[in-house]
């Protein structure tokens, strides 16, 4: 006598999974924060911090922006799931359940980020839990069932 295989579900994920899942996310950005103003200081000649409003400030601000940016889409594309997204099961995914395309990921972190995760709030009123992000991604937060 075999047994069927088990079969898993997704079901859409509400803000609550996503907050616990941006906490995880948020001590890890702290170590890309470290990392790139580690290299500001190495590279500045005079190896002090860059002074708010000017050019320099801009350049870190958007190296930084772009390293969070990377490990997100990165970490979508690669299992659908960033670290802090494995521990709750979530997974990114497109309306028919398959990997997004790279397209549809940058432009979920760029949705995201330039909301200043307001973007969020969107799914608590989509039937679907989609934010903002996803809506114009084209993608879908999911919590896996076993």
């Amino acid at each position: 006598m075999s047994e069927s295989p088990s079969r898993t579900t997704a079901v859409p994920a509400h803000l609550g999974w996503r907050l616990l899942a941006l906490v995880y996310d948020v001590v890890i950005s702290i170590t890309f924060l470290f990392v790139v103003s580690a290299l500001s200081l190495a590279l500045k000649p005079d190896h002090r911090p860059v002074e708010p409003g000017t050019a320099a400030a801009l350049l870190v601000f958007i190296a930084l922006w772009a390293v969070i940016g990377a490990y997100a889409v990165l970490s979508w594309r690669r299992g659908g799931q960033t670290i802090g997204m494995k521990p709750w099961r979530l997974q990114v995914v497109t309306a028919e359940g398959n990997r997004p395309s790279w397209r549809a990921l940058m432009i979920r972190y760029a949705v995201t980020s330039l909301s200043l995760g307001m973007s969020l709030l969107w799914c608590l009123f989509d039937g679907q839990r989609r934010g903002l992000h996803d809506l114009a991604a084209g993608t879908l937060l999911v919590r896996r069932q076993t």
